[in-house]
């Protein structure tokens, strides 16, 4: 499988050189040179498969010969050693919990595949790889308990002092290892501004080979339609032939690209809704076929606060640019935060459940699309992309109680913090890279 930039200006390379730049030289996101296709048969013989199946399935496509089959299915079996429920609330409504891996963020899908393809390709080439990433909360998570542990990487953290969680803080510092966080005494954007610095640093690019893992990533994309394919095949042996309609809480647009693969490559979906909040420009673009980002704007739903989502530019590509093919697959519809504590209080109050603010904003997408004259009959699929427990203050200000907060966070509570403060100066940063082992 040969991989290409949405720019349409750099060399195409193979799924290992896409892994481990990340991002394109011209700037654009690797996409493949074609999206593998799953025959009828093909997905008649996944039916009943485990979820570790059918991801071997989909990877061995995208992977092509890179990998050995059998190395790659224990990549496959290291990465997925949880669940991925998919919650029934009525006849027509379910939930997809993707917030059972070790940080309880959707993110672990991602970011666990993308740690071994990257472990393996480094070791092919005998170099460390050092993997620098800006946060503000669960992609470090992610990333920190993805890398930890594999050979030939090391992950550098940076997030802003005081600017994330005390969970979130804990996460990002306690994994130890081959994982170092650094706690910037600045915002977001400093810790962005001082990465992206990094990259593009002569002198340090001499001594150290940098990549990235966020999700411009391809291998982090890849892995995310695992599960879209999953809960696909799980309803069909309910419905039969009818396709699930997917409502995906959408802020850099990764996850929802994800779901378009998964069309794509011939898994049975229907329709897509891109959820969003108050940061809409994509659902604006849907609505009239012009792209225009405004400036980010903070809501409750933290994870989606995106003003120029970058995975858009795929998306973008996929059709042509054409808001109106586009449309034929993806309803865009945003949701503002009354809305969201709402829904959090009306789906417990109707079925005892409790969403994370992410997962309201796409339950309401879903009652909004299924109430106008579009509706669908079909089943719903709301993906849920977090655990609520992570986002404590908004489901206290919805329902006013307490809820439980799994042992792994409580773990983590008790372990000792383990970061270095820097200040914003890109030459802190360049001095403890300069000063890690070579």
């Amino acid at each position: 499988m040969i991989y290409f930039s949405t720019n349409k200006s750099s060399i195409p390379v193979s799924i290992k050189k896409a892994t481990l730049e990340g991002l394109a030289p011209d700037g654009g996101l690797y996409i493949p040179s074609e999206i593998p296709h799953f025959s009828s048969q093909e997905i008649t013989m996944l039916e009943g498969a485990s979820f570790n199946n059918i991801a071997f399935a989909i990877a061995k496509k995208f992977i092509g010969g890179e990998i050995p089959p059998d190395q790659l299915g224990d990549m496959i079996d290291s990465c997925y050693t949880f669940d991925t429920p998919l919650v029934e609330l009525d006849s027509e409504t379910f939930i997809e919990e993707l917030f059972c891996g070790p940080t309880l963020a959707f993110k672990d899908y991602g970011a666990r595949f993308l740690a071994r393809l990257t472990g393996y390709f480094a070791a092919e080439d005998d170099r460390l790889i050092t993997v620098l990433v800006a946060t503000s909360g669960d992609t470090g998570s992610a990333v920190a308990y993805g890398f930890q542990g594999i050979a030939n990487t090391r992950v550098v953290l940076l997030y802003p002092s005081g600017k994330v969680s005390r969970l979130q803080e804990q996460q990002l510092t306690t994994a130890g290892g081959n994982v170092h966080a650094l706690e910037v005494k600045g915002d977001f954007d400093d810790c962005q501004r001082m990465v992206k610095q990094a990259f593009v640093d002569p002198t340090l690019n001499r001594s150290l080979t940098l990549t990235s893992a966020n999700s411009i990533n391809i291998s982090r994309l890849i892995p995310q339609s695992f599960y879209y394919a999953w809960a696909t095949l799980q309803l069909r042996e309910r419905f039969g032939s009818v396709e699930p309609l997917f409502s995906v809480p959408s802020g850099n647009y990764g996850n929802l690209t994800a779901g378009i693969l998964a069309k794509k490559m011939g898994f049975p979906i229907g329709r897509f809704i891109a959820a969003s909040n108050a940061n809409d420009s994509v659902t604006r673009f849907l609505d009239d076929g012009r792209y225009d980002p405004h400036p980010t704007v903070t809501t409750r739903s933290t994870a989606m606060d995106v003003g120029n989502p970058s995975n858009f530019a795929r998306l973008r590509y996929f059709y042509g640019n054409d808001h109106l093919a586009m449309g034929k697959d993806i309803t865009g519809i945003a949701v503002s935060d009354s809305e969201t504590i709402e829904t959090i209080r009306s789906v417990f109050d109707r079925y005892g459940y409790i969403t994370d603010p992410h997962t309201a904003v796409a339950f309401r997408a879903l009652e909004r699309y299924r109430s106008s004259e579009k509706r669908a009959a079909a089943p719903g699929v709301v993906l849920s992309t977090a655990h609520p427990a992570k986002f404590l203050e908004v489901i206290s200000d919805a329902l006013d109680r307490e809820i439980e907060i799994p042992s792994r966070l409580k773990e983590v509570l008790d372990k000792k913090k383990m970061a270095l403060p820097i200040s914003s100066d890109y030459n802190d940063l360049a001095a403890f890279l300069n000063g890690l082992d070579q």
